[in-house]
């Protein structure tokens, strides 16, 4: 069929409470324009993440009543363990209340002042834990990642000959090397294994260990199916396996691809390395078999993982994605291509030309897709990325709009909707104008920073 129809009925609805243009406006002025600082009620269509925001399962609701509860060695622990561990085979498992826990305290260890960490793409909480230890991030995704309009399959690939170049550079005070799976930084993009395994065969050639950001994990795997020489009539689960059996240790926010509303999980080989991530877990997080979370939020985890490498889920949701692309471009609009794996991201450098990039032309589309649909989204370009650690500006690579789309939760019907937004603002967007930031926090700023329209 042409038709590729959510795989799931509904059982159970959430009301959207509908306002007006003039009410959203009023909306964005009391919050300094900074779209996190909306109520969740006063958005139409919630695109900000796609992070713990998705419907669950009946199964996974089913899994919660079993959870248990006990401080310390749960049978839900062990239970999330084995599943994570069916998946990923790695032989140490720490849980953690979500996937920048497990950063903190992974860079609280590898971390500090005079270190170098390498990746495709860090995202911003990565980049964040990594600067806040007084390590440096650095980005060494190919040239076509930079690029919205290349086709290129794999445009979250590492560029290995920079991997190469930088390991012969700074290889002695390089940690670890990191790969984030997909690049969401870069478009959602995904990573061919073949490249995994040649990152990691970088890293363990100059002796270091190779970490996985593995949030998107089974949608990366698709893409590796979809794309990859060789991988078409291999299962979801086996392509996952073959991404993490290369690697020493992952990071994990079970709210992307463990379908899940709270948690994620720090994975290791190195026994050394895991007894001093779990005491740092004890002092911030929790005891090691429960890490922060609740016994019934471990279970929903082991269970989603069962569910997320479903491959007529997956066609679903990448799906979704190439509808969107396919109708906004032809509309027009500079989209990224090709279709990434959780969201629809919009080329605002390119579609808003006449704002300057540090007058921030992402966050000036953003603040028009709230203001005109009720659609809240997310700005990834320079004031995600653009303050450099001493405090100097520079624009991003790119000025993205992110339009990241919660699991099972939204249909076809609120596609079109966005669609049909775009087209409104298609009329307008020449009145646009940029941004000054007015107060900004002294890290990741874009969660709290308070913005200007410029005259």
């Amino acid at each position: 069929m042409k038709t590729i129809i959510e795989p799931f009925r509904i059982k159970s609805v959430e009301p959207i409470r509908m306002t007006t243009r003039a009410e959203r406006e009023e909306k964005l002025r009391d919050t300094h324009y900074n779209l996190f600082g909306l109520r969740s009620e006063d958005v139409l269509i919630d695109l900000l993440t796609d992070s713990g925001t998705g419907a669950m399962s009946s199964q996974q609701w089913a899994a919660m009543m079993r959870g248990d509860e006990s401080y310390a060695g749960s049978p839900s622990f062990e239970r999330f363990k084995a599943a994570i561990q069916n998946l990923m085979p790695f032989e140490h498992i720490i849980p953690v209340h979500q996937g920048r826990a497990a950063e903190a305290i992974l860079f609280s260890i590898l971390g500090g002042k005079g270190r170098n960490i390498p990746n495709n793409t860090h995202f911003d909480t990565t980049r964040g834990n990594i600067e806040a230890s007084g390590a440096m991030a650095h980005d060494l995704v190919i040239d076509e990642g930079r690029d919205p309009a290349s086709l290129h399959p794999f445009k979250g690939n590492m560029d290995l000959a920079k991997l190469h170049e930088y390991m012969c550079e700074k290889g002695d005070s390089v940690p670890c090397v990191m790969t984030t799976i997909t690049n969401n930084a870069g478009g959602g993009q995904p990573v061919s294994l073949e490249n995994i395994q040649a990152t990691a065969k970088i890293a363990h050639e100059f002796g270091k260990p190779f970490i996985i950001d593995g949030c998107r994990f089974a949608e990366n795997a698709w893409f590796i199916k979809q794309r990859e020489p060789g991988q078409a009539d291999r299962s979801i689960s086996d392509i996952v396996r073959d991404c993490f059996a290369c690697a020493d240790g992952m990071t994990m926010s079970a709210k992307k691809d463990g379908f899940a509303n709270i948690g994620g999980w720090l994975a290791l080989n190195d026994g050394d390395l895991a007894d001093r991530a779990r005491n740092r877990l004890i002092q911030t997080e929790g005891f090691p078999t429960y890490g922060g979370l609740a016994g019934r939020d471990l279970e929903a985890i082991a269970q989603g993982l069962t569910e997320i490498v479903d491959e007529e889920y997956l066609r679903y949701r990448i799906r979704t994605n190439e509808y969107i692309i396919t109708k906004l471009d032809a509309l027009g609009l500079p989209v990224v291509k090709p279709a990434g794996g959780h969201a629809v991201f919009i080329d605002a450098r390119q579609w808003l030309s006449h704002i300057d990039p540090l007058g921030f032309p992402g966050q000036a589309l953003a603040c028009g897709l709230y203001k005109t649909g009720g659609i809240r989204s997310c700005e990834i370009g320079s004031v995600m990325f653009g303050r450099q650690p001493n405090g100097q500006e520079i624009p991003a690579a790119m000025e993205l709009v992110r339009l990241a789309f919660p699991r099972r939760t939204y249909t076809q019907s609120h596609a079109d909707y966005i669609i049909e937004v775009f087209g409104e603002i298609a009329e307008e967007k020449q009145s646009y104008r940029g941004f000054r930031i007015a107060w900004e926090a002294d890290t990741m700023r874009h969660f709290s920073c308070r913005f200007e329209p410029l005259k």
